[in-house]
């Protein structure tokens, strides 16, 4: 590759349109955010710079749950009576005010808007899969067409840190493949833990290869070392590169760490950029790794403290599952983090708080694959590609809808009982709540139709709202104190807000299911679930999913405000951004 090659997708038009989309996409979550308030203008709305001299009109639907479905071909920018060209990071600048961003925030953020602006570009230069060519599609087909990330941040593709060399060799949406580079880390240092059944030696063994294990140990042992006082850790060819072979430098020298080399089997991105699915064995399990690089509001690193317990809150959540009634009816599962592998720096340890990125710089955990589970004739598919839309404006889910052949209310009730209904019952049976975006969920689906869900990233972002809950000591972390006003909003937020307004927008700009079907559906389904739960009727009136309302819980503002840790994970409560409320779409059906 050349030096212009390496920027070839950087071109006019399609920075053009990508600027367009981005800022489509910015007018419609700042306004449900209330960060802008757009004026009626006729038939158009009108948003105004701080100064105001500087006018962006567009056209607009209103849906439910404050949503704004504005037409990206009627954004236009005017000052001077002039209109002028769409460009994104004018309009932070344009705006800062109105958008909270400090002096110290906005170059980081323009940055993360750059780079976001950059990977549009990269899509717009990829063949041109239709809807309905990915609903016939593998798994990680589906996963490498997604030409959007989270719905609702902005800024959802920073990836700062990676070049654009490092980019078009590990973000998902290349699909290039990856091989992980491995180390040796010394016992005094690194720690491994596993689920039950699980004994190091065999399991490495079973994702190398006895050939590859072989091949590393004879590396140590060619350097006068002990294999035995070692352990492998997988890591990221990135954070080699850039990190660990600088930052760990002390380690290499001491031979605390040693560099085995690249192991055999080929993995591809996956849409969360540091976790891993094996392509050359798919059976295998995916490998997370930690990864320095600021994406989305956090340091994409791992904790070898965290890892620890991985494993155990893994085993823990799956005999839940496996021994409720309710759960397994739902055909839920998860696909368990087996096990972790992690290294402590000590130096960076004595000169940091637990926060701090120099404690995530090195960890691994296995996670199963969800392709042994499956049966004749299902595929699976990221529930994140339930909100893609192709080239010409189709969305994957109505494509999904067209092949399973079933009423479009009929379809999303099945989706429903196999991802909602497990989320209603883990909060009002447990006190347990999930991090269910899209990203975090993949759907086991047979023509179309969805059989059933599998949740995954478990240990780092389940919580259990109960004070009092009975968890085992090596399950303890997950316990967090929540206000009692604020614990619905895990399914208001997570799930209404931040999935649930998105598709049914879509699917009611396609003309497939009104909005009013798409809410009337998930009532139905909910008062389903608590009419077949009647000893939960206590809970369900002190926790009401009917409540004429609940709080407007904003994610950009979390970003704009501190785009280097959003939240902490321990406390995720204390760092809501609650502006207002929003009308409930299901109240009174």
């Amino acid at each position: 590759m050349t030096l212009a090659d390496a920027v070839a997708h950087l071109s006019p038009g399609r920075w053009a349109t990508a600027n367009r989309l981005l800022l489509r996409k910015a007018l419609a979550e700042f306004a449900h955010e209330r960060l802008i308030t757009p004026e009626e203008d006729g038939d158009r709305y009108v948003v105004r710079s701080d100064d105001g001299l500087t006018s962006y009109r567009f056209s607009a639907v209103r849906r439910a749950l404050d949503h704004w479905e504005i037409d990206p071909d009627s954004v236009t920018r005017h000052r001077d009576g002039t209109e002028l060209p769409l460009a994104a990071l004018d309009f932070f600048i344009e705006l800062k005010e109105s958008l909270g961003l400090s002096d110290e925030i906005l170059p980081v953020y323009l940055e993360e808007i750059s780079s976001t602006l950059s990977g549009t570009c990269y899509k717009l230069t990829k063949p041109q899969v239709t809807s309905a060519e990915l609903a016939r599609s593998g798994f990680q087909e589906v996963e490498a067409g997604m030409t959007e990330g989270h719905p609702c941040f902005v800024a959802n593709n920073g990836r700062l840190g990676f070049g654009i060399h490092e980019y078009l060799s590990y973000a998902p949406e290349t699909a290039s493949p990856v091989r992980l580079v491995w180390l040796a880390a010394h016992r005094s240092r690194a720690a491994f833990t596993a689920g039950a059944g699980i004994e190091y030696e065999s399991f490495l063994r079973e994702e190398l290869g006895e050939k590859t294990v072989e091949r590393f140990r004879a590396v140590l042992t060619g350097r006068g070392l002990d294999p035995a006082e070692y352990l492998f850790i997988p890591v990221h060819p990135w954070q080699w590169w850039n990190k660990l072979s600088v930052t760990f430098a002390a380690e290499v020298a001491r031979e605390l760490l040693v560099c085995l080399g690249e192991g055999d089997d080929e993995y591809l991105a996956q849409q969360s950029i540091r976790t891993f699915f094996n392509t050359s064995a798919p059976h295998k399990h995916y490998v997370k790794t930690a990864l320095s690089v600021l994406n989305m509001g956090f340091m994409r690193g791992l904790s070898a403290t965290y890892m620890e317990a991985t494993p155990a809150i893994n085993d823990w959540l799956a005999r839940l599952i496996d021994s409720d009634p309710v759960l397994k009816s739902t055909g839920l599962s998860i696909i368990r983090e087996r096990a972790a592998v992690g290294y402590r720096h000590l130096e960076y340890e004595r000169a940091t708080d637990r926060y701090s990125p120099y404690r995530k710089m090195l960890a691994a955990l296995w996670r199963e694959s969800p392709v042994p589970s499956l049966r004749d004739g299902e595929t699976l598919a990221t529930m994140a590609s339930l909100l893609h839309v192709d080239h010409r404006g189709a969305s994957l889910a109505g494509a999904l809808i067209e092949r399973s052949g079933l009423p479009p209310a009929e379809w999303l009730r099945q989706y429903l009982r196999a991802y909602y209904v497990p989320l209603l019952h883990s909060f009002y049976a447990y006190d347990l709540v999930f991090m269910p975006h899209g990203e975090n969920v993949v759907l086991v689906l047979k023509d179309g139709a969805v059989q059933r869900a599998v949740y995954k990233d478990i240990a780092e972002e389940i919580a259990v709202m109960d004070p009092d809950a009975a968890l085992p000591p090596e399950v303890r972390r997950i316990r967090v104190e929540v206000p009692e006003d604020t614990k619905l909003l895990s399914v208001f937020t997570d799930v209404f807000d931040c999935f649930f307004r998105f598709l049914a927008a879509r699917l009611a700009a396609d003309g497939i299911l009104t909005e009013d079907g798409f809410w009337r559906t998930v009532a139905e389904v909910t008062r389903e679930y608590q009419e077949a739960n009647p000893e939960l009727a206590d809970r369900f009136r002190q926790y009401d999913m009917f409540a004429p309302e609940f709080a407007l819980s904003c994610l950009n503002r979390l970003q704009l405000r501190n785009n280097r840790q959003m939240v902490d994970l321990a406390d995720p409560s204390g760092a809501l951004q609650l502006v207002g409320t929003l009308k409930n779409p299901i109240a009174g059906l």
